[in-house]
């Protein structure tokens, strides 16, 4: 919880490499987006979120390099398109401005508000460039301090201090797709990673044949990031012995990070892994952040003894779990009984 000069987070972000500072940097970039300037109504929750997202994006970039805040927006997009797709492509929910009448708020606390949020000022910067983009930003939060602001509001700002002073801009910037309209629009800019590139031939080599542990001269400095993003990139149809192999070259079920053990745990449950089961357990039972947990209960429950082994360990690990995890496992894990 962004409170100003007291962010309440989540003890996850201590893998002991400090591998997750950017939630560190998003939370602290609240300050401004969400506590500076706030969200009118829960419709117009793309206002933190979105802007949030790109704060912590161009930290990252500051502190690490471009090509380490790449990494963070092709993860962000990836996301996106997951969200998207589980969504429906066509549905309003995807659209930035949501209509929440008369639903629970947290429906709409999605990918969308975050990763199209940001993927609108990204396509913004792009046009206009960051020295007119950043100038624009400043000039909002100081016009706007300690106010609340709703999309309306904002689009109107927006038109009257930028968009209009340019004939033709907001037609290229295509503002009601982004805002109204569902997915991503078709001018969202491509976002790419070269250190992701190497991580892709990584997995080439190692669908090729190549054994784990003669990988390891070339993954010996990779972040968290890339690692995620290698497991994401393993096929699903591993078996048992191969995440052995990979397991004993690069220690997954052993890591600190929870980022890493949520794509890794997946593979080891659809694999019949069992030697992986005791950390997953431990993590479920100890892990109360319902951004991990869902999809581990969702690998859970497809396996085939799934349904009573989430059962028990959800019996003992709910007291643990924040509210709006055990808001959704409740109703996961009711549709599968």
């Amino acid at each position: 919880m962004e409170n100003p000069r007291l962010t309440f987070v989540t003890p996850t972000i201590l893998a002991g490499d400090r591998s997750l500072t950017s939630l560190v940097a998003h939370e602290l970039a609240h300050s401004w987006s969400g506590n500076l300037v706030t969200n009118g109504t829960w419709n117009d929750f793309w206002l933190n979120e979105g802007f949030t997202v790109y704060f912590e994006r161009r930290i990252m970039e500051h502190l690490y390099g471009r090509e380490y805040a790449d990494m963070l927006q092709v993860l962000g997009r990836d996301a996106l398109h997951h969200t998207i797709e589980e969504i429906g492509a066509t549905s309003p929910d995807t659209h930035l401005r949501l209509n929440l009448a008369g639903r629970d708020p947290d429906e709409g606390l999605t990918e969308i508000a975050y990763e199209k949020g940001c993927s609108l000022l990204l396509t913004l910067e792009g046009l206009i460039g960051r020295p007119r983009l950043d100038a624009f930003i400043k000039e909002y939060f100081a016009r706007f301090s300690f106010q609340a602001m709703d999309t309306d509001s904002f689009l109107h700002y927006l038109r009257a201090e930028l968009l209009d002073q340019e004939p033709g801009l907001e037609a290229r910037l295509q503002l009601s797709d982004w805002v109204d309209s569902p997915g991503l629009p078709a001018n969202a800019p491509a976002v790419t990673s070269h250190r992701f590139g190497a991580v892709d031939q990584a997995l080439a080599r190692l669908a090729a044949g190549t054994a784990p542990a003669a990988l390891a001269p070339e993954t010996a400095k990779w972040s968290s990031h890339e690692w995620v993003y290698f497991l994401h990139g393993l096929p699903p149809t591993l078996s048992a012995e191969q995440l052995k192999s990979l397991d004993d070259a690069f220690h997954f079920t052993t890591s600190g990070n929870a980022e890493i053990l949520t794509a890794w745990f997946p593979h080891t449950l659809r694999a019949g892994y069992s030697a992986a089961d005791p950390a997953l357990e431990n993590f479920l039972r100890h892990v109360g952040r319902r951004k991990f947990l869902v999809p581990l209960y969702r690998a859970l429950l497809a396996t085939p003894d799934g349904q009573q082994r989430a059962r028990a360990i959800y019996a003992e690990a709910r007291p643990n779990y924040h509210s709006v995890a055990t808001g959704t496992l409740d109703t996961l894990l009711a549709e599968r009984t």
